[in-house]
């Protein structure tokens, strides 16, 4: 048996010889965990440059006027190749970022301030995770991504290496922006699978369950019902495989894309349900009136 830790840092005991029959080495193992580490903080600072860029409206070509850096360069290092600290100091600097490194213990929460601009969507990833925590699947949050000039963070991704099995959860408070979200949601569902199968040294996904968790409000399902055939359309598979995920039983082979309304308050009442399907809309009452009743409820205004 030999240490093998997935896509989201958790460590467990696979067996994973050599095609030799060998068994690989401790010195082996924390490579390619060594490995994965580098691509997955690559990744997230070649996000972070991409994001601040685009954000300040910059050209690939002005950012590498700014920092000192080629053009080739800049676009390495957004496309998630490492670069010298040198080099993101200058990228940083040009942002008008602080570049910050910090060697983090993976047992400690993540501090509120930093998930704090939008409680209820954190809230709604919060009991997903700990819901999926409890059935002893592994769980990443905000796990980042890229696809040559797309990249992109997945809110939540569960995933079960036994069955090769991953559930990809995008959690939607308010819909402002129709064709952003869905864009958004397409393209993880294009290329997360594959980033998180590489990482986790799978090679592929047996299953893949993309799915939309969209808050149980008035404002979300008046969103819904208003353009239930562009929902339909990018989310047309049943409910089935999510209520799978959700018993500990991730679907076997397939590959899905679901719309759920989710509600991050568990409640007293044993048969309160947590979510609702598309095609149950009809008729269903809202939890929250909109966004900023949902923060009073949950009561996350003091967050």
């Amino acid at each position: 048996m030999s240490a093998k830790t997935n896509p989201f840092g958790v460590t467990e005991n696979l067996r994973d010889p050599k095609r030799d029959g060998s068994v690989p080495t401790r010195t082996e193992a924390g490579d390619r965990h060594s490995e994965r580490e580098v691509r997955r903080l690559t990744l997230t600072l070649g996000l972070v440059v991409r994001e601040e860029r685009l954000r300040r409206c910059m050209t690939l070509a002005e950012l590498a006027e700014r920092s000192g850096l080629g053009l080739t360069t800049v676009h390495d290092i957004e496309a998630g190749r490492v670069g010298s600290l040198e080099t993101y100091a200058r990228l940083a600097d040009a942002l008008r970022l602080r570049a910050e490194f910090e060697l983090a213990d993976p047992r400690r929460r993540e501090p509120l301030t930093r998930r704090a601009a939008d409680p209820v969507h954190a809230a709604m990833g919060e009991a997903e995770a700990a819901h999926f925590r409890g059935l002893r699947f592994q769980v990443g949050l905000d796990e980042p991504f890229q696809h040559f000039q797309f990249a992109g963070r997945g809110d939540v991704a569960v995933c079960s290496l036994e069955r090769r099995a991953l559930l990809h959860i995008e959690n939607r408070t308010r819909f402002p922006d129709l064709q952003d979200a869905f864009g958004s949601f397409n393209a993880k569902q294009s290329y997360l699978g594959a980033e998180l199968a590489e990482r986790a040294g799978v090679g592929r996904w047996r299953s893949e369950t993309h799915v939309i968790a969209a808050l149980w409000s008035g404002e979300v399902l008046h969103s819904i019902r208003t353009h239930a055939a562009s929902f339909a359309s990018v989310c047309p598979d049943p409910i089935d495989a999510f209520e799978a995920w959700w018993r500990g039983e991730p679907p076997e082979t397939g590959r899905r894309s679901i719309l759920v309304v989710f509600d991050p308050a568990e409640g007293g009442r044993c048969d309160r349900r947590r979510w609702i399907a598309l095609d149950e809309l009809a008729g269903t009452r809202p939890r929250y009136r909109d966004y900023a009743d949902a923060v009073d409820l949950l009561g996350l205004g003091g967050r």
